[in-house]
């Protein structure tokens, strides 16, 4: 059957009910099932697609909002994705100007493959950093930490939603307070009793993803991928602002390398707030 008008496919919000569907998309372009993933962004974000005549989804993608509920800070857009049977037809910038429309005055931000910048970029996105992808089996050495790390409790929650919004900007207390059920493992780093960093390792397909990573400088970074890192069997992945080049040569030598860049853009606002020498890693590339 052929792809009907762009104009005329109609959008819909997708819900948990739609996760298998989301995760055969992200399939059939070739991209890990993430049924996970997919759950967490269901359940916590705003999901939006066009149904298949034939079955499943044409295109789906995510907006996460931040900040209170009636007047968002910020929304952050990802799994954005289209079929590759109806692919380059203009139906992913008809779904992404839907999203833009559908946030109104609330600015944007995404992490951008180099083949989706371009459409980004038309629709008004600004590329405003970078971020590296990072994989691989992390080999312990070097010296030992320096920062004292542990496993997080339920009584850290609120120090942990209260460090993210001082670095983060916006608050994101419904994303952060799921970290518990979502990931595997949740650490939180401290100083005379401060919080000064957190971070979480989270399972994606045969990898644990470490994010978000919060951390007051480099050294308690390394020191919470390093406890996660001894607590997981599997790869590890992260997805680190580029700015922080000490942490990126560390994270190589312990044995994980690159494995891609994505560009960091924004629409409406000239840049990301909050305080990015203490914004490592997002908590997905998704949501941010």
């Amino acid at each position: 059957m052929p792809t009907p008008s762009v104009n005329t496919l109609s959008i819909r919000r997708l819900t948990l009910r739609d996760l298998t569907a989301c995760a055969d998309l992200s399939e059939d372009r070739g991209w890990p099932r993430e049924e996970h993933k997919w759950g967490f962004l269901l359940a916590s974000g705003k999901a939006y697609g066009i149904d298949d005549p034939d079955g499943g989804l044409v295109s789906a993608c995510v907006l996460t909002e931040y900040g209170p509920r009636e007047r968002p800070d910020l929304g952050a857009v990802g799994m954005v994705l289209v079929a590759e049977r109806h692919a380059r037809r203009g139906i992913g910038r008809h779904l992404m100007r839907h999203v833009v429309a559908t946030a109104g005055t609330t600015p944007l931000t995404l992490y951008a493959t180099p083949d989706g910048r371009p459409l980004y970029e038309e629709l008004g996105f600004k590329v405003t950093g970078r971020a590296e992808m990072l994989r691989g089996r992390f080999t312990p050495g070097g010296s030992a930490p320096t920062v004292a790390t542990r496993p997080a409790t339920a009584e850290d929650l609120t120090r942990i939603v209260r460090l993210d919004e001082e670095v983060f900007g916006v608050d994101r207390t419904h994303l952060i307070t799921r970290l518990p059920a979502f990931a595997d493992r949740l650490r939180v780093a401290e100083e005379s009793g401060r919080l000064i960093g957190y971070a979480a390792a989270w399972p994606n397909m045969d990898t644990h993803v470490v994010g978000p990573l919060i951390a007051r400088d480099t050294e308690t970074a390394k020191a919470l991928i390093g406890a996660l890192a001894e607590q997981s069997d599997r790869p590890l992945r992260t997805d680190i602002d580029v700015r922080h080049e000490a942490l990126l040569a560390w994270a190589k030598e312990r044995g994980l390398a690159s494995v891609a860049f994505n560009s960091v853009m924004t629409y409406g606002i000239n840049d990301l707030p909050g305080d990015w020498t203490r914004r490592f890693a997002p908590l997905t590339v998704a949501a941010g």
